[in-house]
């Protein structure tokens, strides 16, 4: 019925398309689109598929290098080449708009399309991360979004058998309503055995692989284009049911496809579905797809041929197959007990024509839903709060004269405090694999028949970038790479997950364009190249959109996973070392937040400072005399000093630390312990080692301080004789292992 409607601009708009779209789609056609057709342009267009408000932007990434295998725009992750024949692909992917209105489903589902889009390259997941944003803990609404998102992300990892390693979270009211739940998968691939999504082959036959089709998420692609509001927030219709049984079914078959030199080309059916999956193969290639919707299996009657084309139920795949190597193909999936139907097959006419029992109901040249999208550079101002915040007036703030008491509130506030509460959840751990999970700064997975392993971060404070974007970016790639050569390794490459409010809001663009600038900056310093990403629009709640949140998402790479680094102090007797400058700023600090109330400042980088800091740390470890290393991030010095103390529960080590900060007159003692400025790495070495640190230090100019040494019970802080902090480490890590289950049990 609804191919035999002609669309108007009514209609259009409905879907989300603008009149000057609509005018643009007609104009494409050489006619006016039916309603299904509209449908169509409506998910490809929308910018959760196309990237239209944002691709632009695109061009100031550095997505080139020798070691990058797919880059970034290619296919739906990037891979790049960590020798011995093998390569790591790897994505970040979010399910914001989702988690808010069906936060189980929705992070389940959301890390299933994840791991989809990396195994449909021929690499088998090896890692999963998540990156997640949620208000006050101690709201009601943010404590059932918090248990039910991570209730969601274990459920499918685990039953999926997928490491579960490690992520971030943040909590702060501006993601009051609006979570972010970003999905961060990583797998491993023979360099030969990589797939592309393409459709190539004039008479290959395409294939529908995996679950029936349903309405569940129907629309979803335009739904997460939009902000949220009360109807929308209700919208459960637009959101998808995942199958981890059969998800993990799904991805044995294909990568025995794979393997078996059986495919041509595979794409997940994701955003848009069966839509997305058809256009973009056929528009990769240069070729066409012709598929009828009648032979796609359904698990419910009646649905039209718009409906299926749209639908986003989970765990389908679309591949096309070599001529010669369909049955074997179909020996494989029937194995697995995965349902497979033909259902069209590659033209040469570059049309994405779809029929329903033999008639046409769409019609429409692929490269117009993909390459020649809209693309759109929006209006951007300073945002109005933007001076007055980077204002911090440090004389107005009064030093605590309890510093025992304010570390155990940093250490108590969710943000930085453990999120065992959350990992435990997570079981699927193969410890053949897994080196070092969650816990640590970086995870480790070893290469399977290698020494070499992945070291895996992911990183953002999105108040640093609400304060400044272009250098609170550029501190979220550092902050990634400084965690990777924490642990040994070296930088390789990122996927960015950019989450940002609406872009026709010119203050939210202007921090979304500041942001990319950022992120660009800092990769080209680092040479991490970008090779993948995601951005997710229109995160607002009433009050106004979310901090700007560009996750970071980062590989790196160790040539021998016995020599990796963990955080924790290993030795009594250790001298401990700060690599970087002594002094700190309290902009943006989880301190000045919980303690002053306030969320100001203006935080800063030297970029080149930071490379020199983290080459430095990397060559001590690679000499093998570094015993530990973490980096200063959320809570500054103090809290780094304490989570080396107190992160092995099962050997705790305290330190005796001596302040000297008389050399700057202008430095607070606040500022040194609890200031979050970058480029700086608390290590503990052997006392015989210190010569050969120091010269490493001194060849690339970096500062290092010697604070003190590994030993007792207690983290012991003196300042100018005068012992500043005392506290028994059993307190120490009680506060901060229990402070996230405390609230949650409240």
């Amino acid at each position: 019925m609804q191919a035999t409607i002609k669309g108007n601009v009514e209609i259009a708009k409905e879907l989300g398309l603008t009149e000057e779209e609509f005018n643009r789609i007609k104009k494409l056609l050489g006619r006016d689109p039916n309603v299904t057709e509209l449908g169509v342009f409506s998910a490809m267009w929308s910018e959760h598929c196309s990237y239209k408000n944002s691709r632009a932007l695109f061009k100031l990434f550095p997505t080139k290098g020798t070691h990058v295998l797919v880059g970034a725009g290619e296919e739906n992750c990037g891979i790049v080449d960590i020798g011995a024949g093998f390569g790591v692909a790897f994505k970040i992917e979010s399910h914001n708009h989702p988690s808010a209105v069906e936060p189980f489903e929705a992070s389940a589902t959301g890390i299933g399309g994840c791991l989809r889009d990396i195994f449909t390259t021929g690499a088998r997941p090896v890692a999963g991360l998540a990156s997640l944003r949620f208000g006050n803990l101690n709201n009601d609404r943010v404590k059932f979004l918090f248990k039910e998102v991570i209730r969601g992300l274990a459920h499918y990892a685990n039953t999926a058998e997928v490491n579960a390693v490690g992520g971030e979270t943040y909590f702060d009211e501006s993601y009051e309503g609006n979570p972010l739940v970003n999905a961060f998968v990583v797998g491993i691939v023979n360099k030969k055995n990589i797939v592309r999504g393409t459709a190539k082959g004039v008479g290959n036959t395409v294939y529908y692989l995996g679950g029936d089709t349903g309405r569940d998420g129907v629309g979803g692609a335009s739904f997460a284009s939009k902000e949220i509001t009360e109807e929308s927030a209700s919208s459960k219709g637009a959101v998808a049911i995942g199958d981890p049984e059969l998800g993990k079914r799904l991805r044995e078959a294909c990568l025995e496809l794979i393997g078996k030199d059986t495919v041509v080309g595979m794409q997940d059916m994701g955003a848009a579905g069966l839509t997305c999956s058809s256009c973009e193969t056929a528009s990769r290639s240069g070729t066409g797809i012709e598929i009828d919707v009648s032979l796609v299996p359904q698990r419910e009657k009646g649905m039209t041929p718009y409906e299926i084309l749209l639908s986003e139920s989970q765990e389908r795949m679309l591949a096309i197959l070599k001529k010669d190597k369909e049955k074997e193909a179909l020996e494989i999936l029937k194995k697995w007990d995965i349902n497979a139907a033909k259902i069209g097959k590659v033209t040469d006419d570059g049309i994405m024509r779809v029929k329903e029992k033999g008639v046409v109901v769409c019609e429409i040249p692929a490269e117009t839903l993909t390459k020649k999208a809209p693309l759109y550079k929006r209006e951007t101002k300073e945002p109005a709060y933007l001076k007055k915040a980077q204002n911090l007036n440090r004389s107005s703030l009064k030093q605590p004269d309890d510093l025992n008491s304010v570390l155990l509130a940093l250490l108590d506030s969710p943000t930085i405090a453990s999120k065992e509460y959350a990992y435990k959840n997570f079981t699927a751990i193969n410890k053949d694999e897994v080196v070092v999970g969650a816990g640590s700064d970086a995870c480790v997975i070893r290469i399977k028949g290698s020494k070499k392993a992945l070291v895996i971060s992911v990183d953002c404070n999105g108040r640093y970038c609400y304060l400044n974007p272009y250098t609170g970016a550029m501190m979220v790639v550092a902050e990634a790479a400084r965690n990777i050569v924490c642990t040994g390794g070296k930088p390789l490459a990122i996927t960015d997950g950019l989450n940002f409010g609406n872009p026709m809001k010119a203050e939210n663009y202007w921090q979304f364009q500041k942001c990319v600038e950022g992120l660009s900056e800092a990769c080209k310093v680092l040479n991490t190249p970008v090779i993948s990403g995601n951005v997710s629009f229109y995160n607002e709640n009433p009050k106004g959109a979310v901090d700007p949140t560009p996750i970071v998402g980062m590989v790196g790479l160790i040539d021998d996973f016995e020599k990796h680094v963990t955080q924790e102090f290993k030795h009594e007797g250790d001298i401990i070392i700060l690599l970087g400058r002594q002094d700190a700023n309290l902009s943006g600090s989880e301190y000045l937040y919980l303690i002053h109330q306030q969320k100001k400042g203006n935080p800063n980088i030297d970029i080149d400072a930071e490379k020199r800091v983290q080459e430095t740390c990397l060559e001590a470890i690679q000499l093998g005399i570094v015993n530990s290393a973490h980096d200063c991030s959320e809570g500054g010095l103090a809290v780094a000093l304490v989570e080396s103390c107190i992160g092995n529960s099962k050997k705790m080590l305290g330190a005796s630390i001596k302040l000297d900060i008389a050399k700057n007159k202008d430095a607070r003692l606040d500022e040194i312990l609890f200031g979050e400025s970058p480029s700086r790495i608390v290590v503990s070495i052997a006392k015989k080692n210190l010569k050969d640190l120091k010269k490493i230090a001194k060849k690339r100019s970096v500062p290092y301080f010697i604070l003190g040494d590994v030993s007792g019970n207690k983290l012991s802080v003196k300042y100018k004789e005068k012992t500043v902090i005392d506290l028994a480490l059993q307190k120490l890590s009680q506060t901060w292992r229990k402070a996230i289950q405390s609230r949650l049990e409240k």
